[in-house]
């Protein structure tokens, strides 16, 4: 690696693997390391953005020549269609940018949507506008631990295959199974997620499946709780992008370089709901009832509870759902209740009605 290139960081896994979680802890112990975050994130109200940009993260000031997609503290938003179908018209110019603030940037975070591929991000590094000034440190593909340990590729595979089965216009094989392999193929480290609720056996069992699909060279790490040293995932010095190309995927030829893309994981259902003070149990209570009746891949967000002064993240994959608080109000923030949905099929008026029942009984 070049001493004056800008080494980025790639993580990609499905929903809910933890790659959100992982991140964030990095970046509260990345101490004094001038940090740019790119987060790849479906929907209006950007959860995972949110979250990342509540961490210290040691950037320059915003100035005034930032562009729109930029958030507090070096995040970049790309909202709009999954990074690995969006290369040109997203990742680009928010790259150009970064190119652009080089002196100011130690190294780049790159949070993909968890239907991405990893391969047509990395093969963009080799645009001159990129190779010159930037490489990739690492791949790192984040997997379920406690899902392949039970023989499931995600949480809830179900839900995410229902995803691309359900999008008429896919022209290739919808297998999550594939796009595992995809992801694992382009991986310099795996990092294996939940690993406090892996016995012996089934650290064995996640082991044989990442290594019928992985290069022997290949680490695995294990965590809990997204619990890492940034050590560990941070100067790798793989250059990635120089090797890209003799990585097989299963998708390669519907991901051209270059070309534009119109697939499944771009089109489908994602609102906003918006609500007052909310009770937590009858919260909870209408979000299990509705993960359990429609298509709802992923609920995610902030909720203001009664007396409260910290607000509530909910997050919920699939089936399962996890609320906890995160950090307390701001002075100038009115506390809302604020949920973004991401389904196939769903309808906001019907989901928006259940959840008016969790609001709280205001004297």
């Amino acid at each position: 690696m070049q001493l004056n290139k800008i080494p980025a960081t790639i993580v990609t896994g499905f929903l809910g693997s933890g790659k959100t979680t992982l991140l964030a802890n990095v970046l509260k112990k990345a101490h004094g390391k001038r940090i740019a975050v790119i987060v790849n994130e479906f929907g209006e109200l950007d959860i995972d953005a949110d979250l990342l940009r509540n961490c210290p993260i040691d950037c320059p000031d915003e100035g005034e020549n930032q562009a729109s997609s930029t958030g507090k503290n070096g995040i970049y938003e790309l909202a709009n269609g999954c990074i690995c179908c969006t290369v040109e018209e997203e990742f680009l110019p928010v790259m150009k940018e970064l190119v652009a603030r080089r002196d100011d940037i130690d190294h780049i975070l790159i949070e993909t949507s968890g239907l991405a591929l990893p391969k047509p991000l990395v093969q963009a590094f080799n645009w001159p506008e990129i190779k010159q000034h930037c490489t990739v440190d690492a791949v790192i593909t984040v997997i379920d631990g406690a899902a392949v340990a039970a023989g499931r590729f995600a949480n809830d595979e179900a839900l995410i295959q229902a995803q691309r089965d359900a999008d008429d216009s896919l022209d290739h094989d919808p297998s999550l199974k594939e796009l595992l392999e995809d992801q694992l193929g382009a991986a310099d480290l795996v990092v294996v997620s939940k690993n406090d609720l892996l016995s012996a056996d089934d650290r064995e069992r996640v082991v044989a499946v990442i290594k019928e699909r992985v290069p022997h060279e290949v680490k695995i790490a294990y965590v809990s709780q997204g619990d890492i040293e940034p050590e560990v995932l941070m100067g790798i010095e793989a250059a990635s992008e120089e090797s890209i190309d003799q990585v097989h995927n299963h998708h390669d030829h519907h991901h051209s370089h270059g070309a534009s893309h119109d697939h499944a994981h771009d089109h489908f259902d994602s609102f906003v709901i918006r609500l007052g003070e909310v009770d937590s149990g009858k919260l909870q209570e209408v979000l299990n009832t509705l993960l359990a009746q429609y298509n709802i891949y992923r609920a995610k967000g902030f909720a203001a509870l009664p007396g409260k002064p910290m607000r509530q993240v909910v997050q919920a994959v699939g089936k399962r759902l996890d609320l906890h608080f995160d950090r307390l109000w701001q002075a100038d923030e009115t506390p809302t209740t604020s949920l973004v949905f991401i389904g196939k099929g769903i309808d906001k008026n019907v989901i928006e009605a259940a959840l008016k029942e969790a609001e709280a009984v205001t004297a």
